[in-house]
């Protein structure tokens, strides 16, 4: 029987799984545990460096690795599920004016009070329903990170998809990385090349709090 999810407790990690155990090849540098992150700090709920999705995204994702390790190229993920908790640690963040150590990282051109407004960080984020991923490339032979134009959560025109100011081949690998995710269920975002939700999410309206940690699949 299937179960609305609807109604139940958005502590219920019992549909989710661990990425690793589904691509057991699939490199993580999860930042949000790291300082090395838009707001400097380890963010609420992350207890541990490990990617969390829904079995349905793990699955979708497994397709797309077997198509990319076919190309030449692994999946690097650097974030899945994300705890509302940790959302509720960027919208205060975002409300701290005085707070901006990190600007010049992760948004030199967009003021912080926009960020929210142009659609770079979200007050109720996707990633929390389970079915999101950031993501890039990883070239086989080289072992570096593909040149997608610029970094994971560099906040301006520069990351959006669709920018024609990177190079021809910065935009070619973008496009790479895309077609691989939406040939296996997934869907794009407008601003960020990193980004993609699958598009027949098993919780579209449900918002999880559980932590990312071992303890909870």
């Amino acid at each position: 029987m299937a179960i609305d999810y609807k109604q139940e407790a958005v502590m219920d990690s019992s549909q989710f799984v661990l990425l690793s155990d589904y691509v057991p090849g699939i490199i993580q540098e999860i930042r949000y545990f790291s300082t090395f992150n838009f707001v400097g700090e380890r963010i609420d709920g992350y207890e541990v460096p490990c990617a969390i999705l829904t079995k349905e995204a793990a699955r979708a994702l497994k397709a797309v690795s077997n198509q990319a390790n076919a190309r030449g190229f692994r999946l690097k993920i650097f974030d899945a599920y994300r705890p509302a908790t940790a959302v509720k640690h960027f919208v205060l963040w975002g409300i701290d004016d005085l707070d901006q150590k990190m600007k010049p990282f992760f948004y030199p051109e967009v003021e912080k009070q926009d960020l929210f407004k142009e659609g770079y960080i979200a007050a109720q984020s996707g990633h929390s329903r389970g079915s999101t991923v950031d993501l890039t490339l990883v070239d086989m032979m080289t072992g570096k990170e593909v040149d997608m134009g610029s970094a994971f959560d560099y906040f301006g025109e520069l990351s959006h998809p669709d920018y024609k100011g990177v190079t021809k081949e910065q935009y070619e690998n973008r496009m790479m990385l895309q077609d691989m995710m939406v040939q296996n269920g997934f869907e794009p975002i407008d601003c960020e090349w990193w980004h993609f939700t699958l598009k027949d999410e098993p919780f579209p309206d449900t918002y999880f709090e559980f932590p990312v940690s071992l303890d909870v699949i």
